[in-house]
């Protein structure tokens, strides 16, 4: 029986090479399921959405689990997103008060104590469009710094 000799360096490097190729080939086709699970997402979204009159009250990023949504949202939250803070905002709309999860493209667009015409589906702001007056935002709560320029950069990209 011939055996073959093959040096621990070059062993090891074959298993890792194995290794990381096998894990890009289950991101790959994870990536793609989220994918197809996100435009389906999208699509119900987009049906059910309604344009709704409300003023702002109070923006700011929060964990799930202490913005005051109800029950049962923050029990069909997967376990992993009750920890991350999402982008909450707080607004009037006709005499009720009521927290809304907004969208993370739009979320420094939203103006405060203003009063905005949003798309709203269920409890989760789509779009904001300003009612009275210039729709400004304020330029010193930009994000500032290498990932807000990895993400410009990725946006641009996306639109070319």
């Amino acid at each position: 029986m011939l055996l073959l000799k093959i040096p621990t360096f070059t062993l090891v490097l074959i298993i890792l090479t194995a290794i990381v190729v096998a894990l890009t080939i289950v991101f790959y086709f994870l990536g793609k399921r989220a994918e197809k699970k996100r435009a389906e997402q999208d699509e119900q979204v987009k049906a059910m959405a309604q344009t709704v009159s409300m003023l702002v009250i109070d923006k700011k990023r929060m964990k799930i689990t202490e913005a005051g949504l109800p029950e049962a949202i923050v029990n069909s939250m997967p376990w992993y997103a009750k920890g991350s803070k999402m982008p909450i905002v707080k607004a009037k709309v006709g005499p009720k008060v009521m927290t809304f999860i907004c969208d993370y493209e739009i979320f420094d667009q939203v103006p405060v104590k203003k009063e905005v015409k949003a798309t709203v589906s269920g409890l989760y702001i789509t779009g904001v469009k300003g009612l009275h007056g210039k729709n400004t935002t304020d330029q010193t709560t930009q994000k500032k710094g290498l990932r807000a320029w990895f993400q410009k950069q990725a946006k641009k990209l996306n639109q070319a």
